[in-house]
């Protein structure tokens, strides 16, 4: 299995987009196109890539602001967790909802899902191989926000507890460009990421300056 995968920094908050999918069939799906969606599709050209999918890891403007207008030049089907669908300008022809446990073929490629809330409630990663596309539940260095709408803190420490049971050799490929590298690996996130690093919920909710609930 030949996985083939593409990083793309786009916008003005340093969004990653990613084309994940298969060099033996040449079919790539678009992981939060946001910002640029001609640079997406000359990228993808350029590979000799054909888009089939679409992923939204969470519908925040700033990671799905491209989706109509790539769905329009691909046709491709857009699939968002079930907790946020109605929130994307697709047809339901094009939309398909997913859940933690899923999995779909981008050509000989499986792709899993991992439901991973707290940054919004219908957050997920995708794993592929080694890669874990971590959108914004797990940065380099960081985790996504959980103060604004939709977001529970509680929910995120119990999310990164999740991700930091997956393989130590897992490459983090987070959904924006927020520290020195733009990639990492599980077991350097371990040792280093203070918030991956929580042994406590209450630690987690000081790191983050939030408290219990009730």
């Amino acid at each position: 299995m030949s996985i083939y995968l593409r990083q793309i920094e786009l916008g003005p908050l340093q969004n990653f987009v990613y084309l994940i999918g298969c060099l033996e069939t040449h079919q790539a799906a678009v992981v939060d196109p946001g910002w640029d969606v001609p640079k997406i599709l000359e990228t993808a050209k350029q590979d000799e890539m054909r888009i089939t999918q679409i992923i939204v890891t969470h519908t925040h403007f700033d990671h799905v602001n491209g989706v109509g207008e790539l769905v329009a030049a691909t046709d491709a089907q857009v699939l968002v967790h079930k907790k946020e669908t109605g929130q994307l300008p697709v047809e339901p022809s094009n939309l398909k909802t997913v859940e933690g446990g899923s999995e779909i073929q981008v050509g000989k490629v499986t792709l899993s899902f991992l439901h991973t809330p707290g940054h919004t409630p219908g957050s997920q990663c995708i794993t592929a191989g080694d890669c874990l596309v971590s959108g914004d539940t797990l940065f380099v260095g960081g985790c996504g926000r959980c103060d604004l709408p939709g977001g529970d803190p509680e929910e995120l420490f119990k999310s990164l507890t999740r991700l930091s049971r997956l393989d130590d050799r897992m490459v983090v490929h987070p959904g924006h460009n927020y520290a020195a590298s733009a990639t990492s690996t599980l077991s350097q996130e371990k040792g280093y990421n203070p918030f991956l690093k929580a042994q406590s919920l209450d630690g987690f909710l000081n790191l983050v300056g939030a408290i219990r609930r009730g």
